[in-house]
């Protein structure tokens, strides 16, 4: 099972998470910060994206483990 975890400690607000996996991730209404959303089991496609969202954040504030 993959696990996800972020850091809304080190977000800057980018956004490239919502991009890139938008059904995962959105960006809280008060600072824009990273939200997971808890939207059950991933699919091989949503663990894609997922990826690719904490490869694309700027200062790593998204971990993925599988």
């Amino acid at each position: 099972m993959t696990h996800v975890t972020t850091d809304r400690s080190v977000c800057i607000s980018a956004g490239n998470c919502v991009l890139a996996a938008p059904d995962w991730f959105v960006q809280d209404d008060d600072e824009g910060k990273v939200v997971l959303l808890d939207n059950g089991d991933m699919t091989p496609a949503d663990e894609e994206r997922v990826r690719e969202a904490a490869g694309v954040c700027p200062v790593g504030a998204i971990e993925v483990d599988s």
